[in-house]
């Protein structure tokens, strides 16, 4: 049988996983510092994990409501309000799902006819372009530059909105450039997807790992914008949970429904463990964060230091734990870069184009590992630039 012949023709368009590719090369090996997995180095605060072991003491392994645990629904419900100051109600505007990944798979297949388009930006997370074309719409880029902090500029998205465009999709903190977008940039897309009626998908899951003072803005809380847009956060990012798989959408009760019904048949409902676990972070908030965020701020201003003082154009990004290194001066493509520094000094770090084509020459280090090997990391580095 020839079983590539019987596989859906979508898959096609879509390419493995760039990151994934590049760490099979460092599997298994002890002798590599890995500035490549966007995965916090923490432990889940003890806290967290102690609501999640009680829960379980407590004979607590049974579904939950599909839209998941009301109790940790009016929880989200009071931390958006809080902290992006966009008011849901938690009854019917609240999804739990497995993660954002999640999440944002349910609002593409619950919004997109094929030959929808959507519109996100680039460099960008792995997973946007593949998860637009699974839910068979078309997904179109839109390049942002270092020299605009890799922000998504208004005019730039203009020129790219066609009559088949439904959805714009944004993700600030931006992995996996660090880049945030300006108040001025967000107002400015929200007034051309208020012109177009266009849908907003926002994956802010770094909010809360935002760097200098500056606060976090969704576009959400906008003026016109709470009715068309879905805002994607979870609990991985600053509350160091990835292996829990959690995430919740907030939206309009008849974008919730249309996720719900996806999600019903498809997930049922998130393991209600993690739920428990995700109810305990934020009652903890701020308190548990915080400390991990300032090392993190410590991590980035240490790489954005020693970078340029090598030699290396690196901007400060605003928020999650990445840099994005300009490497086009040494006449190496990113890959090329980053096989040299992995045989040469034994560091790991992703190659700039497995986040778009307009990534190519820069490299993603990921500063979610501890001091003492990001050291050792950036004197590899400098010894590896000095043989160029």
């Amino acid at each position: 049988m020839d079983i590539q012949s019987k596989l859906a023709g979508h898959l096609n368009a879509i390419p493995r996983s760039g990151i994934r590719d590049f760490f099979e090369l460092v599997i298994g090996r002890d002798d590599v510092i890995s500035l490549g997995v966007g995965e916090p180095d923490f432990a889940t605060p003890w806290s967290i994990r102690e609501a999640a072991i009680y829960s379980l003491e407590k004979g607590q392994t049974s579904y939950t409501s599909n839209l998941g645990l009301l109790t940790l629904r009016e929880k989200i419900s009071e931390y958006v309000q809080d902290f992006f100051h966009v008011s849901y109600d938690a009854k019917s505007e609240v999804l739990i799902t497995v993660g954002v990944s999640e999440a944002l798979d349910l609002a593409l297949r619950a919004l997109l006819n094929p030959g929808d388009e959507v519109i996100y930006h680039e460099p960008c997370y792995v997973s946007y372009s593949p998860s637009i074309i699974m839910a068979h719409g078309v997904a179109v880029p839109v390049s942002t530059t270092k020299e605009d902090g890799f922000s998504l500029k208004p005019a730039a998205l203009a020129a790219a909105i066609t009559p088949r465009t439904k959805i714009v999709m944004l993700n600030f903190p931006t992995n996996p450039t660090g880049a945030v977008a300006s108040k001025e940039d967000l107002e400015g897309i929200a007034k051309l997807c208020v012109e177009h009626d266009l849908i907003v998908l926002s994956d802010e899951i770094y909010s809360e790992l935002r760097y200098d003072d500056e606060e976090h803005v969704s576009i959400a809380s906008l003026p016109g914008m709470r009715e068309r847009t879905i805002l994607l956060h979870g609990f991985s990012k600053a509350f160091a949970m990835t292996g829990f798989r959690l995430g919740y959408a907030c939206a309009p009760p008849e974008l919730i429904e249309a996720m719900m019904k996806i999600h019903q048949y498809g997930i049922l409902c998130a393991p209600i463990t993690s739920q428990a676990a995700a109810l305990e972070a934020l009652k903890g908030g701020k308190s548990l964060y915080d400390p991990m965020k300032t090392e993190y701020h410590q991590r980035r201003d240490f790489l954005v230091e020693k970078l340029n003082g090598m030699g290396v154009d690196c901007h400060t990004p605003g928020g999650a734990f990445y840099v994005f290194p300009d490497i086009r001066k040494f006449g190496l493509s990113s890959k090329e870069f980053a096989m040299g520094l992995l045989e040469a000094e034994q560091v790991a770090a992703v190659p700039g184009d497995a986040f778009g084509a307009c990534g190519e020459g820069f490299l993603r280090c990921c500063y979610a590992t501890g001091m003492d090997d990001l050291k050792k990391a950036m004197a590899a580095m400098e010894r590896y630039i000095g043989t160029l």
